[in-house]
């Protein structure tokens, strides 16, 4: 599985499960976006927007959408990779939602979606040829759906298969909150498509339910992968149980009546081959490997002097300078940040904290298009511990701090030559409701409550995310530091 990454980097994760419900990272596909020039700097809600994963011709490909750039594909033929570098399919705007279908003449067709920030369209779906390596197109596109005037509106997400000589086009429609999955098939590529409505949310607490993808498994099952829209905690995945009922695939509960599926909220597992262990994607880390972590991502392409790990048991992040005219991070690129695991979670972390420099600052942040951080700042010989606030960030508006605590150094360097001050602190979040409290420990042990409660907000099109924070002031001074030693995510 893979998934939109926008402007994170390592960018397209690639997750593998032998059950569709276990899931573990084992990669990314993207090292780097192009325009350099636009994505070496937060270029949030760009880049990579709603991906498919295929197999063919004994390659594994992905495509997807830059709604700025065109349609990009890369390939590998094992899915930890190496990936090749990005290939642009077809270069211009507004083009996401990108599925590509080879048939068994060898022949290979695209269908993808329209956005209307780009294209001032949307709500319709195209399908056009590739060339038979799925490389370039060899024709123009064609409107096969049209939800527009309809309840059908917003029609994105489609997702392209074959099935006993159907042509089937699977996408949501209605809105990533409000919508329901459609289902269309047809004797061509081109259509004309039957449309059926095949899941909505009927009387479940499930929004949605958007996007997604139909697997048929080496057990002979049919199953469907869709998302949930959950605001500040991202985009929330589900496994639905696929019926085929009159050549429909009904989707979670089967009514009496119709071809309507409502999701369902237990089920059993599907079936394996052989038992399957219970696994999660990665979530706490202890910096004792010489690489990062699969679980977290960068803001922007990455950089040296963002950080990097270390081969003495922490992962570094370096103070980022930031703009003249500096009003919050929205601006920074070197946020090291992973999504939230759960709603309901305790993230802690032990870090030192060494400054070259006044007003250098570093700790622990949870993003989103409101923020907030619990920082250690130097302030002449001392530090103090702060809250930074913000809501809107993505609008301009300028954050907030507050004073919490005056702290001794816990070491000071006793050279003459770029001389830092250390401070060594266990900085910890709670996450519930939607909510976030900050506290912090001088010893690990005993922790103590501090700041404003933060009402967490979503980022552009993903999730709030928390991680590491390290900005200084614009200037020319030497560089300050997190070396993080842990950082465990446990429950509430």
């Amino acid at each position: 599985m893979t998934a939109s990454s926008f402007n994170c980097i390592p960018g397209l994760p690639i997750l593998h499960s032998k059950d569709l419900v276990n899931w573990e990272i084992i990669g990314y596909a993207i090292k780097e976006l192009t325009p350099k020039e636009e994505f070496d700097k937060p270029s949030h809600g760009n880049g990579v927007w709603a991906p498919s994963i295929r197999y063919h011709n004994g390659l594994f490909q992905i495509y997807w959408g830059d709604p700025d750039y065109g349609v990009f594909k890369v390939t590998a033929k094992d899915p930890k990779g190496p990936w090749t570098k990005p290939h642009c399919v077809i270069k211009g705007k507004g083009m996401i939602d990108t599925t590509p279908l080879w048939d068994e003449d060898g022949r290979c067709y695209l269908v993808n979606g329209w956005a209307n920030s780009r294209s001032k369209f949307a709500s319709v779906l195209t399908v056009r040829e590739l060339d038979k390596f799925g490389n370039r197109a060899i024709s123009n596109p064609v409107i096969v759906f049209d939800g527009n005037g309809t309840e059908n509106r917003t029609a994105e997400g489609p997702k392209f298969y074959k099935r006993d000589g159907w042509y089937w086009i699977m996408c949501p429609a209605g809105g990533v909150p409000t919508g329901f999955q459609l289902a269309m098939r047809s004797k061509t590529p081109y259509g004309p498509y039957e449309v059926m409505k095949v899941l909505a949310q009927g009387k479940t607490n499930i929004n949605g339910p958007h996007q997604g993808a139909w697997i048929h498994t080496s057990q002979g099952e049919d199953w469907f992968i869709h998302f949930q829209d959950k605001e500040c905690y991202g985009r929330v995945i589900h496994l639905q149980p696929v019926t085929w009922k009159d050549n429909w695939p009904v989707m979670g509960k089967v009514p009496a009546k119709g071809y309507c599926g409502e999701p369902v909220t237990t089920f059993r597992k599907p079936k394996t081959a052989a038992p399957v262990s219970i696994v999660n994607p990665v979530e706490s880390d202890e910096f004792n490997e010489p690489k990062m972590g699969l679980q977290w991502q960068w803001h922007a392409n990455y950089q040296q002097t963002f950080g990097m790990p270390t081969t003495l048991g922490t992962f570094r992040v370096y103070t980022h300078k930031v703009s003249e005219n500096y009003k919050n991070l929205w601006e920074v690129p070197n946020l090291l940040l992973q999504k939230t695991p759960t709603e309901k979670f305790t993230a802690t972390t032990k870090i030192r904290f060494t400054a070259k420099a006044d007003n250098q600052r570093g700790g622990l942040l949870v993003m989103g298009h409101s923020y907030s951080a619990l920082v250690v700042k130097r302030v002449g010989e001392e530090f103090q511990l702060q809250q930074i606030m913000c809501h809107n960030s993505d609008r301009g508006q300028a954050e907030t701090v507050k004073v919490l605590a005056t702290l001794k150094p816990t070491y000071k360097d006793k050279i003459d030559y770029q001389p830092a001050i250390h401070e060594d602190i266990y900085l910890r979040m709670k996450v519930a409701d939607g909510k976030c409290r900050f506290y912090y420990s001088m010893n690990g042990k005993s922790f103590k409550e501090v700041g404003e409660e933060l009402k967490m907000k979503e980022g552009k099109w993903i999730g709030a995310k928390i991680g590491f924070v390290a900005t200084e002031p614009a200037g020319k001074t030497n560089r300050g530091w997190i070396d993080a030693d842990w950082f465990r995510v446990t429950k509430y």
